[in-house]
This record gives C-alpha cells, sequence and structure tokens, in this order.
C-alpha cells in the first residue's frame, strides 16, 4: 500500500526541520498572524505535530497527506496559527501535485482556484468590508501558489524525462544502423575476398590434381607454371585487399590509386580461366555487343565484372568439356550479362563453401534491383548447359541507396 512506504530521506528532512522552527517559534511566541496574541498557547503544537506527520508523507502518499495537512491547517487557524504550520501546508499542498497521480495534480489546480473563490466571497459576505479580500489574497498564497509551483516543477520533469527517453531511442535506432553497416560491410568484404581469390584458387588445385595424377614432366613442368602464377595473383589480390581495409583505418589517403576491375579485363578473365582449365577440355569466347565508348556506372561494371570472374572459375571446376561464352548486351536501360557452360551433372557431395559464389553473385545483383537466375537448361544443339544472367539496370536512383 502507498500509506505503508517508509519516508523519503528528503521528507524526514523537510518534517524535522518544521517541527523543530515550531517549535522555537512557540517557545519564542511568534505566530503566524500579528494580530493573534496565541503564540504561547500548547493547542497549536498539536496541528504542528499532525503537519509534521503529513510532511513525511508528501512524496510517499500524497492522497493521504493532503486531507491530513488541510486538517492540520484548520486546527492550527482555530488554535492560534503558527508560521511553521502554515508553511508546511503549502510544502504538501506543491508536494501533491508534483509527486501526486495525473488525476490528483490535475484536479488540486482548479480545486485551489474554487477554493481561493469561495473564501473571499465568504469573507467580503462576513465582514462586508473590503478588508475580506485579504483572507481570499491569504487563501490563495497558501494553495494557488504552491499548486502552480508544482505543476510548473513537474511539467519540466515530464519534459526532461520525455527527452532522455527520446535521446535513448535515438540511441538504440543509432546502434543498430552501426550494427547493420558492420554486417553489410562483412558481406561486401566476403563477396570481394571470394570473387577475387577463388579463381586462383581454383586453378591451383585443378593443376596440382592434374600433377599428382599424370606422370609427365612436361605436363607437371606447365602444372607447377599455372600453380606458381595463380598463387603469385592471388597473393597480390590478398594484399591489395588488405591495403584497402588498412587505407579506410588511416586519415591520410593511400599512396597509390587502387583502380576497381572494369569490363575491358574480360579478356584478361578468359586467358585465365583457359590456362587454369585444363588444355583441350573447355574452350572460351566473349560476344560483347555493348556500343564503344559506352561509360557505365561504377557499381553497375564492378557488378558485371565479379558475375563474369565467378562464373568463368565455376565453369572451370565444373563444366563438362566443350564451350563457354560469355556475352554482354544492351537492352533498354539494363545491362544482361550471360555465361553459358556445357552441363555436367555434379555428385551428391560438395566441397566445403560450395554455392557462396551463386549467393555472391546474386546478392550483387539485388544490391543493385537487377534480376539473377542460375541453373541447368537445355542447349541449342543437344545435350544441356549451365547459364549464369543477370540483369542490371543503369539508372542512378536506383544504385543510389
Amino acid at each position: 500500500m502507498e500509506g505503508m512506504r517508509r519516508p523519503h530521506r528528503d521528507d524526514l528532512l523537510i518534517a524535522v526541520s518544521g517541527l523543530l522552527g515550531g517549535l522555537t517559534m512557540w517557545l519564542a511566541g511568534v505566530s503566524a498572524w500579528p494580530w493573534t496574541d496565541q503564540g504561547h498557547d500548547p493547542l497549536v503544537l498539536l496541528p504542528l505535530v499532525a503537519m509534521t506527520a503529513a510532511e513525511l508523507l508528501r512524496r510517499t502518499a500524497p492522497r493521504a497527506a493532503l486531507p491530513l495537512s488541510a486538517a492540520a491547517l484548520a486546527g492550527d487557524q482555530l488554535a492560534g496559527s503558527q508560521l511553521a504550520t502554515v508553511l508546511m501546508f503549502t510544502d504538501v499542498v506543491y508536494a501533491a501535485v508534483l509527486y501526486g497521480g495525473p488525476r490528483l495534480s490535475a484536479a488540486l489546480i482548479p480545486g485551489s482556484l474554487a477554493l481561493t473563490g469561495a473564501a473571499t466571497l465568504g469573507a467580503l459576505a462576513w465582514v462586508r468590508d473590503p478588508a475580506g479580500l485579504t483572507l481570499g489574497v491569504t487563501c490563495g498564497l497558501l494553495t494557488v501558489l504552491p499548486a502552480f509551483t508544482g505543476l510548473l516543477v513537474r511539467n519540466h520533469r515530464d519534459a526532461a524525462a520525455a527527452e532522455r527517453l527520446r535521446a535513448e531511442q535515438t540511441r538504440l535506432l543509432a546502434e543498430m544502423d552501426r550494427a547493420q553497416a558492420v554486417a553489410a560491410e562483412r558481406a561486401r568484404m566476403a563477396r570481394e575476398l571470394h570473387d577475387v581469390v577463388a579463381h586462383h584458387l581454383s586453378a591451383i588445385a585443378i593443376h596440382s590434381t592434374a600433377a599428382l595424377s599424370l606422370d609427365e614432366p612436361a605436363a607437371d613442368r606447365d602444372a607447377l607454371r599455372v600453380i606458381r602464377e595463380n598463387s603469385t595473383r592471388g597473393l597480390a589480390e590478398m594484399r591489395r585487399l588488405i591495403g584497402l581495409l588498412r587505407a579506410e583505418e588511416r586519415p591520410e589517403p593511400a599512396a597509390e590509386p587502387r583502380l576497381a576491375p572494369s569490363l575491358e579485363g574480360i579478356g584478361a578473365l578468359l586467358r585465365r580461366a583457359r590456362e587454369a582449365g585444363a588444355p583441350g577440355r573447355l574452350s572460351f569466347a566473349v560476344h560483347d555487343e555493348l556500343p564503344p565508348g559506352l561509360a557505365l556506372p561504377a557499381p553497375v561494371e564492378l557488378a558485371a565484372y565479379r558475375i563474369v570472374q565467378e562464373a568463368l572459375t565455376n565453369a572451370v571446376k565444373h563444366a563438362a568439356p566443350g564451350r563457354v561464352a560469355v556475352r554482354l548486351r544492351l537492352a533498354g536501360e539494363r545491362l544482361h550479362v550471360t555465361v553459358s557452360s556445357p552441363y555436367r551433372e555434379r555428385s551428391a557431395a560438395r566441397a566445403p563453401g560450395a554455392r557462396a559464389g551463386l549467393i555472391g553473385m546474386r546478392e550483387r545483383v539485388a544490391l543493385l534491383d537487377g534480376r539473377f537466375e542460375a541453373g541447368p537448361r537445355p542447349a541449342e544443339g543437344a545435350g544441356r548447359e549451365w547459364l549464369v544472367s543477370a540483369e542490371l539496370p543503369l539508372a542512378e536512383r536506383v544504385m543510389a541507396p
């Protein structure tokens, strides 16, 4: 129950100070109103003690403290009035508005105004003299003024609490945005790392397997050459990525600008794929139908390059012997990228990290609000082929986010 709670430490200090101050004034014969001579009347101590009890409940039980203080004030006025009792009553009214419930706080302001008006009219009717206004002013000072003061302080306190809540919500939203940004950056780094390294590692794995299975010095020498070239290129790509990450941590710019891959490097990709594949197993061709001198948005060009790179890597690892074709064309405001390769049924067992390349390609296309498809389909002649198809919009508004 509200009345059973222990008094607050500040309320206990206020009550003890008021009681000691009232006793001191009683001993000195000081009353609240100069025209009374009942300063030494012991009866004024009873309302003083009751008002002290109300002060103890001002914060923990304002609904009980308010009527107790009103009764103590009425008894104090009848017994002769103590200044400490009157002052403590104004503090109880202030605390009732500040710490009371919303209904009690809202009712005290009109209630105190109505009481002041009734007291003023009653005094004027009783004494039939303008001096009766003094009672109304006194009643207003004892009720309306502390109630309005408590209301102002309560409003400021509620506004401060709302601002603290809004600041906490803003902090939580900022933390969520930061976590999402970190997750997105990690995903981007994972895609980039997979795209630039998987091709070289696949070539190393294929040629090392060939070198182990064949006992021919010439074939072994060619395999070792391809392994060395791809391991060197893979190491260079890793160093480039590490350099980019370190450059983001440093405030000063990097010593040398690093350009992002472009579609002009498709020929180099085909040459590396041709070297990485088993000799005579795959042939590669590119059909570039883009207008000469076409300037593509950087995000679109990078995504197209990485899609071709990953599709060629998958073809070297999984395709059946035959022809791998890369086609680039423009249709309206969309860049179409297709890579077809001879289809070969795969075993049920998959290597760790399988399908990571397809996931990375699909994520790149989704970031540009494009369309992506990958899977087997009937070939034009006979048999089946594996087709990777991506449509990338060129509109800047799509890439703005």
